[in-house]
Formats: structure tokens, sequence, C-alpha cells
């Protein structure tokens, strides 16, 4: 029995307290593993599970957590937009980017969070110990996870952030969320900038192998510069070809894991009132990819 099925399965009673992840596909969903690694780790009677939900149907299972009592649900695609209209209220983040994540139950209302971007500047402060204050940002692409950390960037202080994407009008309505800090440029623009971020999907899924050919690459290595901070949205595998040709400069290089598990801390302590057990949250989440990695299917 895996670590996950022990954890939901042991002392669920009728008082333990339920939270939920919907989406489709949710079978690879780390959550499960993650949170009720965070719940066990605090000693807390409450159980996560993942709920497949068809495309079409968000409206319907919010209806559903109000019905059965649901504490709390992690929200991921295709459903970050269309719940909104079943929820009570957005926190400014949500409301800002059209995308919810997490939903958080208030006495009888349900509110809608972005966990994204404050769980991208955790990874990068708290991990890292980076210092983001001043800094020139460049962000490759213009989707759900470069808007949301567009957002939080120009709320953190950095000097500018340079979008840098193919079309052109995903680009501006990005740089429309971080107006005075934000603007749209060239590839060229990368290296200008001390902390570059990969928010494409552009090398997910992709083993890097040894000799580099064939692998596809968000923008070209050699417009990386020394000093920089490279991350990549992107958790598995835990180096991508971006990284290890970051890494192959010199440079600092980041994976996605850590956003993954802030963003899921965030939701947390708004579920459960409670600080986070990071390491033991940390832990489900590497033993989770390692049980993927060993069990592919």
């Amino acid at each position: 029995m895996s670590d996950e099925r022990r954890l939901v399965s042991q002392d669920i009673t009728g008082r333990t307290r339920v939270a939920g992840v919907i989406g489709t596909p949710v079978r690879h969903s780390l959550s499960p593993t993650i949170f009720n690694a965070a719940f066990a780790a605090s000693g807390l009677d409450w159980a996560y599970l993942a709920f497949e939900v068809p495309d079409g149907a968000a409206g319907l299972a919010m209806g559903g957590m109000r019905a059965l009592g649901l504490e709390g649900l992690s929200v991921t695609m295709p459903h970050k937009g269309a719940v909104i209209a079943a929820l009570d209220r957005l926190d400014p983040d949500a409301e800002a980017l059209e995308a919810v994540n997490c939903v958080h139950r208030e006495g009888s209302d349900l509110v809608g969070h972005n966990t994204d971007g404050p769980g991208f500047l955790d990874a990068l402060r708290v991990d890292e110990g980076i210092d983001l204050g001043g800094l020139d940002v460049a962000v490759i692409g213009a989707g759900g996870a470069a808007r949301a950390v567009i957002r939080a960037l120009a709320g953190a202080g950095v000097r500018s952030v340079v979008v840098v994407n193919r079309s052109s009008e995903a680009a501006e309505r990005a740089v429309a969320l971080a107006p005075g800090v934000a603007r749209t440029g060239p590839p060229e623009a990368v290296g200008e900038a001390g902390l570059v971020v990969n928010a494409t999907p552009l090398g997910m899924g992709v083993v890097v192998g040894t000799d580099g050919s064939g692998e596809p690459l968000p923008l070209d290595p050699e417009r990386l510069a020394a000093g920089q901070v490279v991350v990549d949205l992107i958790y598995h595998p835990a180096v991508t070809p971006l990284l290890k040709a970051a890494r192959g400069r010199g440079l600092v290089a980041v994976n996605g894991l850590g956003m993954l598990i802030h963003q899921a801390a965030h939701a947390f302590r708004l579920w459960t009132n409670e600080e986070p057990p990071l390491e033991a949250m940390s832990a489900a989440a590497l033993g989770g990819l390692l049980h993927r990695d060993q069990n592919p299917d």
C-alpha cells in the first residue's frame, strides 16, 4: 500500500474533515500526496481526495462542495476560470487573474483564491534566499502561470518585468497586470535580466539526456548571461533542458517544485488556520515524483 493510501485510509471517522482537488485529468496530481502528508504531520483529522470533474461541470462541483460540507478545494485545469461564477467572492489575485486555484469556505460563503503567485515568491525567498527587490526579470510565456508570476513580481518590488511571448496580444494582456513595471520585449531581453522565468510547457515530460540533442527549449541558451537565476516552472522532470543548459553555464537553476509546495502551503493555511509543515510536504512531493518515475503508466 502506498504512503498516500495509508494516510487517507487511517482513522477516517464521521468527524474527519474533507478537502480535495477538482480537474480533469487529476489522476497524476501530487496534491493528495502533499496535503495528506501535511495533515498527518500536523495531527489534523483531515483527508484530501482527488475528484475527476469533467469540463463544463465546475458549477456542479461547487454546488457539491456546499452540499457535502467540503472544507476546501484545489482547482486545476480546465476549471480555474469556470468556477468563478459559482463562488460568492474572490480575493484580489483571483479577481485580477480571472483564475482560481483554491476555494476556501468562510461560513456559508465560498471564496476563490489564486495562490500561484504567492507560492512562486515564497519558493524563491524561503527556499532559495533570493531578494527580489530591484531585480530586472524576464518572463517567457503569457499564459495562466506567467500571468500569476508577473502580478506577484510586480507586488514584490522588482524593478522591471519583460514579457517575451510569441503572441503579442497575449503578452500585452499579461503586461496589463503590472502597469508601470511590465512591458513586452524581444528574446534578446533575456540577457539583460537578473532573473529568468520559463512559464511555458516547453520541456515538460522530457527526460534530459547526455547529448542534449533534440531537446525543446523555450529560449536560446546562448542568451543566458553570467550571474542570472533561471527558474523553470516545470517540476517534472526535475531537470528540464533549460535548467540543464543554465547549470552548464554555472547559473543558479531552480525548478517549479517549490512553487507547487508553497502554493499548497497557502491553501493549507486558509483551510486549517495552521502553519503548514513544509518539510513534510516537500518530502511527500519528492517521494511522489520518485514513485511516478519508478512506476510510469
